[in-house]
């Protein structure tokens, strides 16, 4: 008999928490995006809760009108490592383009970061859709949307090549032979695509738990393609239980192309979260913050997801601007989504920008209520787990404290680290090399 289906959890660092403007908050350190002490308390109250990970985004490209906490925060793989040394069991996964970096770099880091933390990274695979990235990186032109994805297939297969140099117990290091290495487990990839030419074999030994993790963000068809083959978890976002249910099934249902289960993949939903005693209070909590974006900066906001478009040119309580094709190459599936959903509701610009900077959460209420909201979403198939984000800035401890509790009385989530690695974490098998397989 198999166990039971078990809810992953995990937590992303996005500056103080909350919206855009969530660092005016009372209750927020104003430079939470490069405050370590913050982000150490974060990773550290995310392992006592006996989270799965902890989730670092990133971005190549601002100017004046990209949200504060883009303007100034840490790059991930800096400070995962950081947090390596103080953290002993929660994953570590942070965000790598592979537009606009090289995969054997990746695959050195990625490693290093494994071994560093024994074994509890995550790569979490982006194509970056802002189109002025290729401004920071000596190119004419962003890829499109498209070819990005063929590029980060091509990418994919690179490093876990590399990953795959060398066998587990290669480095014999026998003092008195003086052997350091086994030349029979050392496997060069030498590699010759479309993209990458790429000879091997990798600087650095197998990882604690063969591979790091790899993640994938987003929810395009080609995302969806590319998840189905390389990851082994999707960050996604989506509005309804419908929505994530028919996203749910749709993935699943790719992965036996690629003669994978179902249960080698998880999906997370990212949500923001507000926990509060009663229904009064939770209001008083959202208001608070929302409170704290301008319209000027809603703006904005919305303007990043589209190429940073100029929304102040049109009436604010108009209807919502006709604006073609503006995104596509960007944030396609969460642009698709915007118009849609302005669309269907009659929204005028003023709504829809306002929506999209201080969005309500998803899941609030009282403890009770946000897990009983979890609980419906993983028990219908809509996600194998959550990456929760409070909806202000001091909800992230109320989750850990209020709602884990409720979740483990269950039996739904973990009351114990099953091991010390993220791969056991997940309940993910150990990966074959591909060198070595029969």
């Amino acid at each position: 008999m198999s166990a039971p289906r078990q809810l992953r959890l995990g937590t992303i660092l996005h500056g103080a928490s909350g919206n855009m403007s969530a660092w005016r908050h009372p209750a927020a350190p104003a430079d939470a995006s490069i405050n370590f002490n913050f982000v150490k308390e974060t990773a550290l109250k995310a392992e006592a809760g006996k989270l799965d990970f902890i989730f670092v985004a990133d971005g190549l490209y601002i100017n004046e009108k990209s949200i504060p906490h883009f303007l100034n925060r840490f790059e991930p793989l800096t400070v995962l490592s950081a947090l390596a040394t103080v953290t002993s069991r929660l994953g570590l996964v942070g965000t790598l383009s592979t537009s606009y970096s090289e995969p054997f770099t990746v695959a050195r880091q990625f490693a290093s970061l494994d071994h560093l933390s024994n074994g509890r990274a995550g790569w979490n695979v982006v194509t970056s859709p802002l189109e002025g990235s290729a401004k920071n990186f000596s190119r004419d032109k962003h890829p499109e949307h498209a070819l990005r994805y063929r590029i980060a297939d091509e990418y994919l297969d690179v490093v876990k090549g590399l990953w795959d140099s060398w066998e587990g117990d290669a480095f014999v290091r026998n003092k008195e032979t003086g052997q350091f290495f086994d030349p029979k487990k050392l496997h060069t990839l030498d590699h010759h695509g479309d993209f990458f030419k790429v000879a091997g074999p990798l600087n650095i030994g197998r990882t604690p738990q063969g591979r790091p993790i790899v993640f994938q963000a987003g929810a395009s068809d080609d995302g969806k393609k590319l998840a189905a083959k390389h990851a082994d978890a999707i960050f996604t976002h989506h509005e309804t239980y419908e929505e994530a249910q028919a996203f749910w099934h749709d993935v699943k249902s790719q992965l036996k192309q690629h003669g994978r289960s179902e249960d080698e993949l998880h999906i997370f939903q990212g949500v923001s979260v507000i926990v509060g005693k009663d229904a009064d209070d939770v209001e008083a909590q959202y208001q608070t913050t929302a409170a704290l974006v301008s319209i000027n900066d809603a703006l904005n906001y919305l303007g990043r997801y589209f190429e940073h478009h100029d929304f102040s040119q049109y009436p604010l309580d108009e209807a919502f601007p006709d604006i073609g094709d503006l995104g596509k190459n960007s944030f396609r599936s969460t642009t698709d989504e915007i118009k849609r959903n302005a669309r269907e509701r009659n929204l005028t610009l003023r709504q829809v920008a306002l929506e999209a900077a201080s969005p309500r959460p998803r899941f609030s209420g009282t403890p009770e209520q946000v897990a009983d909201g979890l609980q419906q979403w993983f028990e219908g198939y809509a996600a194998d787990g959550f990456i929760i984000q409070g909806g202000t800035p001091d909800t992230f401890p109320r989750f850990v404290d209020q709602v884990v509790p409720l979740l483990q009385a269950r039996g739904l989530f973990r009351t114990e680290y099953p091991g010390t690695t993220l791969r056991e974490s997940l309940g993910l098998d150990q990966p074959a090399n591909q060198f070595t397989q029969q």
